[in-house]
């Protein structure tokens, strides 16, 4: 028997290890190692115990995979390092919450064995990530999902999206940590068993990889995305409007000749596109012929009462004024950055942390395609793209995917690297391509399979010219949401209630 602070340890690094299993590492088969470890240790653990070391496990996990708010709060929101190291501390340990209760259930609801291990940690873990998913608005980051972006169980992302991806790493993992106490035991069938169970799901996800849920609807369409890296210091300071959109204006007369449609990211025109429209109208370049393309710019959307969103707009033809024919406004806003919880008691934080443009509004209610190129295209703003149920709803009739970001907030991190690896299981789960414009970058094209065709390089001013392939079809995960997962879900836990019903009915 191992050490019980030798335990905490090993699961303490663990977790600080799963990290590397995500983007920029890419070390996947990591996801299902380091889980094991815990499970294994879960495995005859009281329900206090299972609960201190899921929360050692998440220590290590969310302070070293999201420690990217402390580049955001003390580098871009000017918070002294000790308070928003504190801040940071205060904030994983709340994540760190998510596994412990994980360890408590699957200790306190089921006895040691073969059912804990197997059927009840994995339920129990991805249950807990699905709620950290939406609870107090969700930060849907380091799903073990994602770890599997460039693996064989993304043939999973259609059907049963990255919560099911997850369940079946985390059942992976749990048939990993029965290989190891079986073979310690010199329990041989159990071994064997194991062993063909853990080879049946990928042999199952390689049969998947064969199915065909969507395919191209037209021919391919040139795009153009533009990355201006503008430095946050400059972007909000009063006046700097018509120098940044003279910036991207010197861009998009690039690849102007080129291209079908031109993609500025998020915050690109820094104020209110009403202020502006007269300026893009004279500004913005037209083709030799005189033709223009389709532009997408990320801007902000301010309504004559004095709410504000932040918001895209296409333009058409950016002679005639005004030249918007139709505006996204972003709807699941970043607490503490775009909006203020409980504002009446935390609003000297803003003021604390001078985030500009803080305020924001959600809109509300359902937003139609917005046509680019010919094609209606499901816009989404930043971190909008994290939340694949949500993303799911508006994906069925649209030809592919964009999403304008600024990922300057989070420096030079592996939060730009994780956002990008989300964005691959997005295309994946819809089977369209996915084109992201970021300020900073990472700026992609990615297709239909989830696979990166072409990027920029981050902290560079430079356009990404490609070709995105429109797609028709609907795969199971646009159709159903989560619905197929969480049956799926309640299916792999079937064993454990059986149990319970039949010790009722003794």
């Amino acid at each position: 028997m191992i050490n019980p602070r030798w335990q905490d340890a090993i699961v303490l690094l663990a977790g600080s290890g799963l990290v590397l299993s995500f983007a920029p590492f890419g070390f996947y088969p990591l996801a299902i190692i380091f889980p094991a470890l815990l499970f294994y240790f879960w495995s005859e653990a009281t329900p206090a115990r299972s609960a201190w070391l899921g929360f050692m496990f998440g220590l290590g996990l969310f302070g070293t995979g999201a420690s990217w708010v402390y580049v955001s709060i003390h580098e871009f929101g000017f918070m002294p390092a000790p308070l928003a190291a504190f801040l940071v501390f205060l904030f994983v340990a709340f994540l760190s919450l998510f596994p412990a209760v994980a360890g408590w259930l699957q200790a306190s609801t089921v006895r040691p064995g073969i059912y804990r291990m197997l059927f009840a940690m994995p339920v129990f873990w991805v249950l807990m990530e699905w709620l950290r998913g939406w609870v107090m608005t969700g930060f849907p980051w380091l799903h073990l999902g994602y770890s599997q972006s460039n693996s064989l169980l993304m043939n999973f992302a259609p059907l049963i999206g990255v919560y099911g991806m997850s369940l079946l790493v985390a059942i992976l993992a749990a048939l990993l940590a029965l290989m190891i106490r079986a073979a310690i035991a010199k329990g041989w069938q159990h071994l064997l068993i194991s062993g063909c169970l853990f080879a049946g799901i990928f042999c199952v996800s390689w049969i998947a990889g064969g199915l065909q849920f969507v395919s191209p609807a037209g021919e391919k369409v040139d795009i153009a995305l533009l990355q201006g890296n503008v430095p946050l210091s400059e972007k909000w300071k009063p006046g700097a409007s018509h120098q940044i959109i003279s910036q991207y204006v010197a861009l998009s007369r690039k690849v102007v000749n080129d291209s079908e449609i031109i993609v500025w990211p998020e915050g690109a025109v820094p104020d209110s596109w009403q202020h502006v429209s007269a300026w893009l109208g004279i500004s913005l370049p037209r083709r030799q012929d005189g033709s223009v393309p389709d532009y997408l710019i990320g801007t902000i959307d301010s309504e004559p009462y004095g709410s504000y969103y932040n918001a895209a707009i296409s333009l058409v033809d950016p002679k005639k004024i005004p030249a918007v024919i139709e505006v996204y406004r972003k709807q699941h806003l970043v607490p503490f950055g775009e909006y203020l919880p409980l504002k009446p008691l935390l609003s000297w934080l803003i003021d604390y942390l001078k985030i500009p443009m803080s305020d924001f509004s959600s809109w509300q209610g359902a937003q139609p395609d917005i046509e680019l190129g010919g094609w209606p295209v499901a816009v989404s703003i930043c971190y909008e793209d994290a939340f694949g149920e949500e993303l799911a709803t508006t994906v069925s009739g649209a030809a592919f995917l964009v999403n304008v970001s600024e990922d300057a907030w989070f420096g030079d991190s592996l939060a730009p690297h994780q956002r990008l690896q989300m964005a691959q299981v997005r295309a994946r789960e819809s089977g369209r391509y996915f084109v992201r414009a970021a300020n900073t970058g990472i700026t992609a094209v990615i297709n239909e399979k989830g696979e990166i065709t072409s990027s920029l390089k981050q902290f560079t001013s430079d356009v990404l010219v490609s070709e995105v392939v429109p797609m028709k079809g609907i795969t199971p995960y646009v159709r159903y949401g989560n619905g197929l997962f969480l049956v799926l879900l309640l299916l792999w836990f079937l064993p454990v209630l059986i149990v319970w019903i039949r010790k009722e009915g003794r």
